[in-house]
C-alpha cells in the first residue's frame, strides 16, 4: 500500500478504491457553522448606517470570528421579546452580553398601539401605506419593520444628545441588538417600579432625561415606572420604538402630559413630595414649544 506522501506526488483526479482511508470521516456536516455558540455574529450583516453611534464602546465585541450564544428570554411582550446574547471571539476573553430585542412576526404580533403612535409618521410609499392601514399580512410587516427601525433611531439620536438609554449595537431586520443592562453574570437591572431607594436621585436624573427629550421636541409616549431600569444607582430608559415627535403629532403635547402623569404619581404615591405632576408637563411642554 503506498504511503501518504506518494499521494500527493501522483496529482490524481479522482480517487482510487485504497485512497478512502485517507478521507476524514469525522468533519462537521456544516462546515460554515460557528465552532460554538448558535450562529456567527451578525455584526457584519449591519451596514454602518445600521450600527450604533461612534466611536464604538470597547465593550463591544465586533471581531467578525465571534459567535452569538443564546442564553435565554429577558422579557416578553405584546409586539416583541427581549432575549439575552452572549457575544465573543471563542478561545479568547472577548465576550460582551447583549440585549435583542426581536419583534414579533404578522401572526404572532399584536398591534395594540399602533394606531396613536403611527399617525405621526408619514410612509412615502402609498401601496405600503394602505397596506399598513389595512393591517394585511403584508401591512403587519411593515409596521413591525417600522417599530423595529423607530426604536433604532431614537436610541442612536438619544445616546448622541446624551440621554441615559442602551448603547445601541446594531439592527438585523426586526432584532434590534443593545447593550444589555445588569450584571456580568446576566442578571438584569431592576425596573425602576421595583426600587425603593434613592427615589429624590432617581426623580431628578428622570426629570433632566425628560428636559433634554422634550428639548429636542420629543416625549417617550409610553413612559412608566416599568420601562425605566436602576443600575448602580443611574436611571436608564428603555422601550423606545412609540417615541412620538411632539410638534408633528396632532395630539403630540397630550403625550408630554402622559408621560409627566405616569411617572409623577408613581414617585408621589412613594412620598416623594417634589414629584408633580402637572409641574412637570408644564415644563416639558415649554421646553418643547408647544405651550
Amino acid at each position: 500500500m503506498p504511503k501518504r506522501s506518494e499521494h500527493r506526488r501522483r496529482g490524481k483526479n479522482r480517487l482510487d478504491d485504497d485512497d478512502i482511508e485517507w478521507l476524514d470521516t469525522t468533519a462537521p456536516e456544516d462546515l460554515d457553522g460557528p465552532p460554538s455558540g448558535d450562529r456567527w455574529s451578525t455584526w457584519d450583516l449591519s451596514t454602518p448606517t445600521e450600527r450604533g453611534p461612534q466611536p464604538h464602546p470597547g465593550w463591544l465585541v465586533t471581531e467578525l470570528a465571534a459567535v452569538d450564544t443564546e442564553l435565554g428570554i429577558l422579557k416578553t411582550g405584546k409586539e416583541a421579546d427581549v432575549h439575552l446574547i452572549s457575544r465573543g471571539v471563542p478561545d479568547t476573553d472577548r465576550v460582551c452580553l447583549l440585549a435583542a430585542k426581536r419583534y414579533r412576526s404578522a401572526e404572532h404580533r399584536l398591534f395594540h398601539r399602533d394606531a396613536g403612535y403611527l399617525e405621526g409618521r408619514g410612509v412615502r410609499d402609498s401601496r405600503i401605506s394602505r397596506a399598513m392601514s389595512s393591517r394585511s399580512r403584508f401591512g403587519k410587516e411593515m409596521i413591525a419593520g417600522q417599530w423595529a427601525n423607530a426604536e433604532f433611531a431614537a436610541l442612536c439620536r438619544l445616546w448622541r444628545l446624551g440621554v441615559p438609554v442602551p448603547y445601541p449595537v446594531q439592527i438585523v431586520g426586526t432584532e434590534v441588538l443593545e447593550e444589555f443592562v445588569g450584571s456580568p453574570d446576566g442578571f438584569a437591572a431592576p425596573r425602576l417600579a421595583a426600587v425603593s431607594e434613592g427615589l429624590a436621585e432617581l426623580w431628578e436624573q428622570l426629570v433632566d432625561a425628560m428636559v433634554i427629550l422634550a428639548r429636542e421636541g420629543l416625549a417617550h409616549g409610553d413612559l412608566s415606572p416599568y420601562n425605566i431600569l436602576v443600575h448602580e444607582g443611574r436611571l436608564i430608559i428603555i422601550d423606545l420604538p412609540q417615541i412620538v415627535d411632539v410638534v408633528a403629532h396632532p395630539t403630540g403635547p397630550e403625550f408630554l402630559d402622559r408621560d409627566a402623569r405616569n411617572v409623577a404619581t408613581w414617585f408621589t404615591a412613594r412620598g416623594l413630595a417634589a414629584a408633580d405632576g402637572a409641574s412637570l408637563a408644564g415644563l416639558l411642554r415649554a421646553e418643547a414649544g408647544v405651550g
